[in-house]
């Protein structure tokens, strides 16, 4: 399928955009959750600034967001937003490359995530792509279900 996005860098200009699409991508666990997803309550001026922070656009529009923290021996995927419109066109999928791709080239042999154990349909689709469950807690008031994906550093696969 030849895509519709481009997947760039994050800017400071792209901060109202990427907190939209979040807001988008969200919005409709806080029901299911009783409370605000905690990408919501981020500050997208913040993030948007941040190493690790991209975004993919079509037409113009920010239709998804990819957060990664790097840390002293972890790399974090902090957040992934598709608009809903574009779920289940793969786009999902290639941030995900992203992640692996920018991790990997950052020197990390594995990639760690968390997301709330309500949110069971991005546990089984980060399950399918090859995260594996390390455990559960509650933290910061969150039932989070913590994963990490091993990455190889196989030659990288043809993306055009």
């Amino acid at each position: 399928m030849t895509s519709s996005w481009h997947i760039r860098t994050a800017t400071g200009s792209d901060a109202s955009a990427m907190s939209a699409c979040v807001d988008a991508a969200y919005r409709h666990y806080k029901k299911r959750m009783k409370q605000t997803p905690g990408p919501m309550l981020d500050d997208y001026n913040v993030v948007a600034a941040r190493a690790g922070s991209f975004v993919a656009e079509r037409a113009g529009e920010i239709v998804g967001v990819l957060v990664l923290i790097a840390g002293s021996n972890r790399i974090l995927l902090d957040n992934i937003a598709v608009q809903p419109s574009l779920q289940g066109t793969g786009l999902g999928k290639a941030l995900l490359q992203k992640a692996d791709d920018y991790a990997r080239a950052q020197g990390y042999s594995s990639l760690t995530l968390y997301t709330h154990e309500l949110m069971y349909e991005n546990i089984a689709m980060y399950l399918r792509t090859g995260f594996i469950e390390t455990h559960r807690i509650i933290e910061n008031g969150f039932a989070r279900v913590y994963m990490r994906k091993p990455l190889t550093h196989e030659a990288k696969r043809n993306e055009e």
